[in-house]
């Protein structure tokens, strides 16, 4: 699972704090995920998680010595934008792409689980749906939610989606779900750690787009 494997997460700490460097040295090998999933659609979600990735990125290189962590990026940016804050700067930027993070969390747990349609079972709708209805959906208004149940139609097969993300190599399908939970091992506790963040820090918005 080379995709995957090649720029795993690190383990967190035990007070699961996320190293902002190496989170965005990792997270920016993820957008390419999206170019599995084939359709045009899925390329909107990529476009948004590499434009933040870029946000945060330009923030935290500003002063590397002070966001040694993400939370140190959202408790500054809460006292320089005060009223503002969380709907500004590298806090909204995190604050959408965790979010891209949890649809990708969730679709790979989903084929890990065994989730499959039993009409089609070399299908993956049944886990583009449930990811996007878990980590999207309620964030999106109707028209981008119509776009969405739209492009499932066009979700690969689960054969060429494995062989993608296996980089165009055949690799049996056990082994492929292997290596799937073997980067949801430290991928997983990453995204609940900055969710959980967002809830301390009272940061979460559940506007609409």
């Amino acid at each position: 699972m080379s995709l995957l494997l090649d720029n795993q997460f690190s383990e967190l700490p035990p007070d699961r704090s996320v190293d902002a460097k190496r989170f965005l040295d990792t997270v920016a090998h993820l957008p390419s995920f999206f170019d599995c999933l084939g359709s045009a659609v899925f390329s909107i979600i990529k476009k948004d998680i590499n434009g933040n990735i870029t946000k945060i990125r330009d923030v935290y290189e500003k002063d590397p010595a002070r966001y040694k962590t993400l939370r140190d990026i959202l408790e500054a940016e809460r006292d320089v934008y005060g009223a503002e804050w969380p709907k500004a700067g590298a806090t909204l930027a995190l604050m959408w792409l965790k979010r891209g993070l949890r649809f990708i969390q969730v679709l790979l747990q989903s084929l890990v689980d065994g989730d499959r349609d039993q009409n089609n079972p070399n299908l993956i709708q049944v886990n583009v749906k449930k990811a996007y209805e878990q980590a999207l959906k309620k964030y999106h208004g109707w028209a981008i939610q119509k776009i969405f149940m739209m492009a499932l139609r066009a979700a690969p097969y689960r054969c060429d989606f494995l062989r993608a993300l296996s980089k165009g190599v055949e690799v049996k399908e056990e082994e492929c779900l292997t290596n799937i939970d073997h980067f949801l091992l430290n991928y997983t506790p990453t995204v609940d750690a900055i969710y959980s963040m967002y809830a301390d820090l009272n940061a979460e918005m559940d506007y609409t787009v």
